[in-house]
């Protein structure tokens, strides 16, 4: 079942899928995809939707930040300065976690993306840009995890390419 921010952000939420992150074998984390009716996956920036990553490790925000700004690097060019605007952005906003913790990020379109660690509400980003590439590095054709978008997307019935 949806949380309570998820189902409060995206109207009739459903779990579209759900998917484990592996590096090296290891697991990083659990992924689930919250969307609402009339969801397409081509157009995923059109639609609100909710993403919870409960992690199977500690990492440090800024790590994550950086990461995630070389994982949208692969969705489009960022200048440099682009780049560490980014980076920095995310990081402010990005909190470290520890095994066990689940981050719940809320993309609305038009307006950004909200962020909560577990039950906190951590704010919310309102470069929408930004929120359209952050949520790619799941759902854009361009990904570097297909298999990961593709279990996400698992419930979409005939939208995945």
């Amino acid at each position: 079942m949806a949380s309570a921010q998820v189902q409060a952000a995206v109207p009739d939420v459903r779990l579209a899928g759900q998917g484990q992150m592996r590096f090296l074998g290891l697991r990083i984390y659990d992924a689930r995809l919250w969307v609402g009716p009339g969801f397409e996956a081509q157009a995923f920036a059109a639609h609100p939707l909710a993403l919870e990553l409960t992690y199977h490790r500690a990492f440090r925000g800024q790590a994550i930040a950086q990461r995630s700004v070389q994982e949208i690097q692969r969705q489009r060019a960022l200048s440099s300065e682009e780049a560490e605007r980014w980076t920095a952005a995310l990081a402010q906003w990005l909190p470290d976690v520890q095994a066990g913790d689940t981050l719940t990020g809320v993309y609305l379109p038009g307006q950004g993306m909200q962020l909560w660690h577990g039950n906190q509400e951590l704010g919310g980003l309102p470069d929408t840009e930004l929120a359209r590439h952050f949520f790619g590095i799941w759902l854009s054709e361009q990904t570097s995890e297909p298999s990961m978008r593709q279990a996400l997307l698992a419930g979409i019935a005939g939208d995945v390419p």
